[in-house]
């Protein structure tokens, strides 16, 4: 029908090309909007109704690619590229930011005591810890008990760690001590992280050719998965943990979600000499042009 939105636009891949770092910023910087945590669960649902249904091969009458677009980022920013799920609120992306804001502004203000401080850890490692869980690359279920398993070890790790860290701030001359903070939520990334998504080391998280089919699971690239997403954690703390203004820590903070999420492609790549021998002996077998693999990351 003439003026009709045509069905050859590539959704499943983000707008700008994500062989840039620039491309990826901007991708990243309409996913981590601050706002889309506004969003009502009506808009939420239309846009996963407009995104779903366009895949299928039905478009809404009068969209425009823009909207289409528009209704793509809502429906990234808030459902997960694997499941399909709608997310948990904080644990989205889009959250980082005001939660993030909150959570420092409560940790610089409440130091003073010993359970203060133990307490206001234990809150940041716990919304890490949401937040790492809800980004998870793969599909795999988890059951209750193995989500609290991880959930324990991930923030108790995380918080004698950074804690531990902290510790050593009154020992050391004041121009190494003002870096322990970050050191400790550095310490805390690399093990917060890897708890909340122990599973994926141990089965693997899926990866596929480049048109998406399936080929199994590595357990390898979760590892190279996990890593950069350590990286990327790791990196967006410095606006909050080196910038002593507050206000102008929380300014940079918007800014270092998606340019630090942008560090690395979202759905990443390995060689396929890079997997485990017997996936890759399998995956010869049924796809013998393959050279490369890719996977979701996660965030």
């Amino acid at each position: 029908m003439s003026g009709e939105l045509s069905l050859n636009i590539n959704i499943k891949e983000p707008r700008w090309d994500q062989g840039t770092f620039m491309g990826r910023a901007q991708h990243f910087f309409m996913v981590t909007d601050p706002r889309n945590v506004l969003l009502s669960s009506e808009t939420l649902e239309e846009a996963r109704g407009i995104v779903e249904n366009y895949r299928a091969g039905i478009v809404k009458p009068g969209l425009s690619e823009d909207e289409l677009w528009k209704a793509k980022y809502v429906y990234d920013s808030a459902f997960h590229p694997d499941t399909g799920e709608k997310m948990f609120v904080i644990g989205r992306m889009s959250a980082q930011v005001p939660m993030n804001m909150t959570i420092t502004g409560c940790m610089l203000t409440f130091y003073r005591t010993t359970p203060a401080v133990v307490f206001w850890q234990w809150v940041n490692q716990s919304f890490n810890a949401v937040v790492n869980y809800t980004n998870r690359s793969g599909d795999a279920p988890i059951t209750v008990n193995q989500l609290s398993a991880a959930y324990v070890s991930a923030t108790t790790g995380a918080v004698v760690t950074a804690l531990s860290l902290k510790s050593l701030a009154n020992r050391l001359p004041p121009i190494i001590s003002r870096f322990v903070p970050f050191a400790a939520v550095a310490a805390a990334n690399c093990i917060n992280i890897p708890f909340m998504r122990q599973r994926e080391l141990k089965y693997g998280i899926p990866v596929t050719d480049e048109n998406g089919n399936r080929l199994g699971e590595s357990p390898n690239a979760a590892k190279q998965a996990i890593i950069q997403v350590v990286v990327s954690r790791i990196g967006m703390a410095i606006p909050a943990m080196e910038i002593p203004i507050y206000d102008l820590s929380v300014f940079l903070l918007v800014f270092a979600t998606p340019l630090c999420c942008a560090l690395f492609p979202q759905k990443s790549s390995m060689s396929l000499s890079g997997l485990e021998a017997d996936l890759q002996e399998r995956i010869r077998q049924s796809s013998p042009d393959t050279t490369t693999v890719y996977f979701n990351k996660g965030l």
